[in-house]
């Protein structure tokens, strides 16, 4: 049979730079050519050669019901003949705001935008706004979107491609981010101490998934909240991958930490292109048109994704996550298991629905320890576990995902794949 995926690849790569549409996409980090995918269903991907997938990349982390979920759907079949889009107020926004407030525990007010990289670029305009002040924190390989002030030191694909600095952004727009490593908190003191009057924000990803799974220790979310108290900054929490995966408040939850804002992705729209930011009252009131920051969307509220929302939180908001926890940590050391007795030097770190293989001796705590793992032995196993039927990120800076819709033989069907890798 023809290689259809092949065929579309050099065809997509005269009409698109690259061939792809986002970088990571390209597969060029694990010397593969990309896959074409033709639908998916629950916790499987079948391309366009007809092969079948376990997935565990679920488009980045937002299908944690599976893909095509039947009340996704139907929320959408019933939406589309009222129309695509409005330009207007339609009432999902209303109800799909009220369902992300009630979940996030110091959420009072949200705003719907149409992607992660929209929310976490207005988050940062309103705190630069509200505390009148330039700088922001960042973690070196945590990723926040393609906005220019996030770009320093990005992970995900910044750091599968290994790209160099921010080309096309001119430096007077990163000097104020200022950047610490991943679990410093030590790091972040100091830039405190010496700009600590002139920081408008820190942004963290709560569990650091750009650069691998990376787990904050201890006491590290806890020191981020009293120095942003202590020196009038505000905290950001970017939750568009952690957001409903770790729990169904997100972090806030699970960690009981309060930032002051906090954005979200594709998972509060069923994978739909959506997102969100939100937080305290009395800095969201400051966006236009209730205040002066301004924002603005053609698509933010989209009916369609707004339906297909509120269906996904519906349906998470009975789920059982501590089951798919218990699930995920005894597949993730099963796996850990089996790389292990090929004595290879392995880390599979898990939190709720998220696991990593670092091919590495040591645990990993920031991004340089993740860089030191051994990328060509992750892309030996990325190369043998496509073959063999399971669809992994393709990129070692990359968090893999599973969704209730996995099963049991899933599982097994990935540890017998692993088991026959070669290395």
């Amino acid at each position: 049979m023809p290689d259809r995926s092949s065929e579309l690849y050099y065809e997509a790569c005269r009409l698109m730079p690259g061939g792809v549409n986002s970088p990571v996409r390209a597969c060029q980090n694990v010397d593969s050519l990309p896959l074409f995918i033709d639908r998916a269903s629950g916790s499987h991907l079948f391309d366009v050669d007809g092969c079948e997938y376990i997935d565990y990349v679920l488009s980045w982390g937002p299908m944690l019901l599976g893909h095509a979920d039947p009340a996704v759907t139907q929320a959408l079949l019933e939406a589309v003949p009222k129309g695509t889009s409005y330009g207007a107020p339609c009432p999902g926004e209303v109800e799909l705001a009220a369902a992300v407030i009630a979940a996030v525990p110091g959420m009072e007010m949200a705003r719907m935008v149409n992607s992660g990289t929209e929310a976490t670029m207005s988050a940062l305009r309103l705190a630069r706004a509200v505390t009148g002040r330039d700088k922001l924190v960042k973690f070196i390989g945590c990723y926040h979107g393609h906005s220019d002030s996030f770009l320093a030191a990005a992970g995900s694909g910044v750091a599968t491609l290994s790209i160099p600095g921010t080309p096309g952004v001119p430096d007077h727009v990163v000097k104020d981010t200022l950047l610490a490593p991943y679990n410093d908190i030590d790091a972040v003191e100091e830039l405190f101490r010496e700009h600590g009057k002139e920081i408008a924000a820190v942004i963290v990803e709560p569990v650091a998934a750009n650069m691998g799974l990376v787990l904050p220790v201890p006491g590290f979310l806890d020191s981020l909240r009293k120095l942003c108290d202590t020196f009038g900054a505000l905290l950001i929490f970017d939750e568009v991958i952690t957001g409903f995966r770790l729990a169904y408040g997100g972090a806030q939850a699970r960690f009981g930490i309060d930032p002051d804002l906090a954005t979200f992705g594709k998972i509060i729209g069923g994978g739909l292109p959506v997102g969100c930011f939100g937080g305290k009252r009395k800095y969201m009131e400051q966006v236009a048109p209730s205040g002066d920051v301004y924002q603005a969307g053609t698509l933010s509220g989209n009916p369609l994704a707004m339906a297909a929302g509120i269906a996904t939180l519906k349906r998470l908001r009975t789920e059982n996550y501590e089951s798919l926890q218990d699930r995920t940590a005894k597949f993730a050391a099963n796996l850990a298991a089996v790389l292990a007795a090929k004595n290879l030097p392995v880390q599979v770190p898990t939190i709720a629905s998220m696991f990593s293989v670092f091919f590495n001796e040591n645990p990993v705590h920031n991004f340089s320890e993740a860089s030191a793992s051994d990328a060509r032995l992750y892309t030996k196993f990325y190369k043998q576990m496509r073959e063999r039927g399971i669809y992994l990120a393709p990129s070692p800076f990359e968090t893999g995902m599973i969704s209730f819709a996995h099963s049991e033989a899933d599982f097994q069907k990935t540890l017998e794949a692993a088991s026959a890798a070669k290395f």
